[in-house]
């Protein structure tokens, strides 16, 4: 029993110092981002980017919740177009809208996060030629709160797996 109690005190001794460690050390700047090479091309790729609505379709997040309740507003494809979602825990609540458009390039959104957490960060998707497909990176920027600084590690693998899934579905979709 006693083991067990000196085990149990050195594993809580390890996570504090690491919490004290993530808190002090890592940045509270976050910046995540993945690229994928689609065999189409950059007209047929952006059909799929360059708009919320088609974005949607295979955007892992929103897949999520297969409840998720989804409300535009404008075409989603113009600077100033958004879309407001409520879902469930692994959703949440928040809302995105496109700050910058450069047609068949980039798009830049604003993401505000409602629920579970407050918050805001800016997503980016880029295109660019890549020999006679299309290179579509994925990036997203925020700020991170304390509680998040200490939860950096697995943030990083989960949107690993999210963007992964994202663009993987994207490339399907595109190379129909």
């Amino acid at each position: 029993m006693k083991t067990l109690l000196k085990i149990l005190g050195v594993i809580i001794l390890l996570l504090v110092v690491y919490a004290v460690i993530a808190m002090l050390a890592f940045s509270k700047n976050y910046h995540f981002e993945k690229s994928v090479v689609i065999n189409a091309p950059k007209e047929k790729v952006w059909q799929h980017v360059g708009s919320l609505k088609q974005y949607n379709i295979w955007d892992p997040f929103s897949k999520a919740d297969k409840n998720i309740v989804i409300t535009y507003s404008g075409e989603g494809d113009k600077v100033g177009d958004s879309y407001h979602w409520k879902g469930n825990d692994k959703v949440g609540e928040g809302e995105q809208s496109i700050t910058e458009i450069v047609p068949g390039e980039k798009m830049v959104t604003k993401l505000h996060f409602i629920k579970p957490f407050e918050g805001d960060a800016v997503a980016k998707f880029i295109l660019t030629p890549e020999g006679n497909g299309t290179k579509v990176t994925w990036a997203i920027d925020n700020e991170l709160n304390t509680m998040m600084k200490i939860m950096k590690p697995m943030m990083n693998m989960n949107m690993n797996k999210m963007f992964g899934q994202g663009l993987g579905d994207l490339k399907k979709l595109a190379e129909k």
